[in-house]
C-alpha cells in the first residue's frame, strides 16, 4: 500500500454517518472515493453544493458541475446548488462537521499553514481560512516528511499560517496524531515503525499513546 492509500483508507474511518463534511483541494478530494456508495454523508463544496459525490466518468461530465479544485463531479439524490454567498453562510455559521484539509506544515500547537510558500505564486488563501477556523473538527492529512525527507509536522510553523490553533488531528502516511492540551499524542500507527523512529521524522515532540507491541 502506498503511502496516499494508507492516509486515505484510514481517513475515511474520520467520516461519521449522517455528517457535512468538506474535503480540501487536493489530497483530501480523494477521500470520497475510498466511501462505500451507499454511505449516509453530505459532502459540502464551497462553490456551491451540497451533496456533491463522486468524479463523474468522461461521458457523463456536466460543465456546470465541479468542486472547489475543478473536479468534475457528480451528485447524490437530494443534492442542493446554491450560490457562494450561501455557501460561505453555511461555513461560517458552523455547520459542517468536519474539514479534512492538506498541509504544508502543521505545528503542535494545531495552527495550519497549507496556501503559501515563499517565492511561488499563490492565487490566496481562499476559502481555506473560513474552514479552518469556522469548523468543530479539522483534520489534516499529509505525509510525515515532504519530497526532501524533511518534517512537516514541526514545533512552530514557518509559513504563514491559514488558521492558528484550528486542527484537532492528523492522518499522515506514518501514523494517527492528535492536538491535546498536553501536546502532540500519538494514537495509532498505520506502518511498522518504533517510538523512536517516528519522533526522528517529526520535528515536534511526540508522546505516545500505544506502546510499541500496538504499532
Amino acid at each position: 500500500m502506498s503511502a496516499v492509500e494508507r492516509i486515505l483508507s484510514r481517513a475515511v474511518n474520520e467520516i461519521t454517518p449522517g455528517s457535512i463534511v468538506n474535503l480540501g483541494i487536493g489530497l483530501p478530494t480523494q477521500v470520497i472515493h475510498y466511501l462505500p456508495d451507499d454511505f449516509d454523508v453530505q459532502i459540502h463544496s464551497e462553490n456551491g453544493i451540497l451533496g456533491a459525490w463522486k468524479q463523474s466518468l468522461p461521458e457523463a461530465m456536466d460543465p456546470f458541475l465541479i468542486d472547489a479544485a475543478g473536479a468534475y463531479v457528480s451528485l447524490r439524490e437530494g443534492a442542493s446548488l446554491f450560490d457562494s454567498a450561501v455557501s460561505f453562510a453555511i461555513i461560517r455559521r458552523a455547520r459542517l462537521d468536519l474539514t479534512m484539509i492538506g498541509a504544508f506544515e502543521v505545528d503542535a500547537l494545531g495552527n495550519l499553514a497549507n496556501w503559501k510558500i515563499p517565492g511561488k505564486f499563490s492565487p490566496g488563501i481562499g476559502g481555506a481560512m473560513e474552514l479552518a477556523q469556522k469548523t468543530p473538527r479539522i483534520v489534516v492529512l499529509t505525509t510525515h516528511t515532504d519530497k526532501h525527507g524533511r518534517p512537516k509536522i514541526l514545533t512552530s510553523c514557518r509559513l504563514p499560517l491559514t488558521a492558528k490553533a484550528c486542527v484537532s488531528r492528523i492522518v499522515s502516511d506514518l501514523a494517527v496524531m492528535d492536538i491535546t492540551p498536553q501536546g502532540l499524542v500519538v494514537r495509532e500507527k498505520l506502518v511498522e515503525i518504533s517510538d523512536a523512529d517516528l519522533q526522528a521524522r517529526t520535528e515536534a515532540e511526540l508522546t505516545f499513546a500505544i506502546g510499541e507491541a500496538e504499532s
